[in-house]
């Protein structure tokens, strides 16, 4: 027999333990101070910042042999060699060196923060230190889009999270962050993971009925359509999509066919009211909000400059990669490139997959996408493990895989790297398949 998360698990031919018990069930200091510093990165980023820096200098000096000698941060490490073989040999060297920053800290924030997480509980917890401040982010939006709310100059120097008037761009909801497109980034993963803890909480209550669970299932509810309204405000099509996205994975996953024929329907009339053919367009318009079907069609901002439009962005990429495939033109060339090139300055191409081709050569692409390939492939194969077994913690992990999905595919038209939240956030995520799986090391 083998214990995860609480659970037997019926040990089977081939399936081979290969770590503590002891070490899987304590959890110190350094674990309680990262929950916090995640509970209060989106008001207070700097603190946060430093609680999670002493995490990893803990952790480092305490694991240092386990972290070098670990393949999967070896793997990393080839990754970070080429990063910088690119950023040397880049027409820019000093901008690409420059650009590391938002690869570098992060690499070494993963390869520690992933010997902390070793059980599903955990990810739990480190979901509800994630859900919970997105009501606070988004009652802030909406103080700055209904109510005119702006940063008192005696906070400046207290909270440095960009806070306008209006939102960035105006009119559309931007709240602690810069750009509408990272709020709803950010409320895309709250949501899944709210999503995700509702239906364990709801399991719970079924078991076991008390007060505690029934504000939990009442909070969760309230968080769901709060995040959910401030996705809507947030005016991303790509956020959007992904939620829908989302929520029709959990429909199919725990098997409510109803629900999901009602997405798919949903999900169709939509679809029509914003591209489908006329005169059945027309039609399907006065069903839907002109808010969704002119934002998901574009008309919302017609006769856009060329310049603007992805499509002109991602063939400007391709062009870069063309002409420097192996090494690419250095991180934090596509602005300088592109604006010399269409007149206007970008910080990227909205592809971040595009980007990193053109700047770190298609290797440098096929290097990452393999490495983070490999380790969702390993976090699918502990859902099926569990899930099969019945073991428990099956569905916390598919929230996150579900999670960090859904910001993969995000990157495909947006890049969120540039900012220092999200990207916690996002190898946050990726730390936490990453812990649990190897703890559970097994042969199908």
């Amino acid at each position: 027999m083998l214990i995860f998360d609480g659970k037997a698990v019926v040990e089977r031919r081939g399936f081979r333990p290969k770590f503590s018990m002891k070490k899987i069930f304590c959890q110190g200091w350094e674990w309680n101070l990262i929950l916090f510093s995640v509970f209060i990165a989106m008001m207070l980023p700097e603190l946060a910042g430093i609680g999670i820096i002493i995490v990893l200098i803990r952790v480092f000096t305490g694991n240092f042999r386990a972290i070098i000698q670990s393949r999967l941060n070896q793997g990393l490490g080839i990754v970070t060699l080429w990063l910088m073989i690119s950023a040397s040999l880049s027409p820019t060297p000093g901008d690409a060196w420059i650009g590391l920053g938002n690869f570098l800290p992060f690499f070494f924030f993963f390869s520690n923060i992933r010997q902390l997480i070793k059980k599903p509980s955990q990810l739990r917890q480190l979901a509800w230190v994630m859900v919970i401040p997105s009501v606070w982010v988004v009652v802030m939006g909406w103080g700055q889009i209904f109510l005119g709310w702006q940063k008192p100059e005696a906070l400046k120097g207290i909270f440095t999270w960009p806070y306008g008037v209006g939102g960035e761009p105006s009119g559309r909801m931007s709240s602690v962050f810069m750009y509408a497109n990272l709020l709803g980034a950010y409320l895309l993963i709250t949501l899944i993971l709210a999503i995700g803890l509702l239906i364990l909480t709801w399991r719970q209550w079924h078991r076991q009925r008390n007060n505690l669970l029934n504000l939990k299932i009442g909070f969760l509810t309230l968080t769901i359509f709060i995040d959910s309204v401030g996705l809507f405000l947030s005016n991303s099509r790509n956020a959007w999509a992904l939620a829908f996205l989302g929520c029709l994975i959990f429909a199919l996953y725990l098997g409510w066919n109803a629900l999901v024929a009602g997405f798919v329907l949903l999900g169709g009339v939509i679809s029509l009211a914003s591209w489908g053919p006329n005169p059945f367009r027309d039609s399907f318009r006065f069903l839907v909000p002109r808010a969704i079907w002119a934002r998901l069609s574009d008309e919302m901002f017609p006769n856009r400059p060329l310049a603007t439009l992805r499509a002109t962005q991602w063939r400007f990429t391709l062009e870069m990669t063309q002409e420097r495939p192996l090494f690419g033109w250095g991180l934090r060339s596509f602005t300088p490139l592109y604006e010399k090139s269409q007149g206007l300055w970008l910080g990227h191409p909205h592809n971040l997959y595009l980007m990193l081709m053109a700047e770190t050569g298609i290797i440098g692409l096929i290097l990452l996408s393999v490495w983070v390939g490999w380790i969702y492939a390993q976090g699918v194969r502990l859902f099926i493990f569990l899930r099969q077994q019945k073991a428990g913690g099956e569905l916390i992990i598919f929230t996150y895989l579900v999670a960090f999905g859904a910001c993969v595919l995000f990157n495909l038209v947006d890049v969120t790297l540039s900012d220092v939240k999200i990207n916690t956030i996002v190898w946050l995520l990726l730390a936490a398949i990453a812990g649990v799986s190897q703890r559970l090391n097994y042969e199908l």
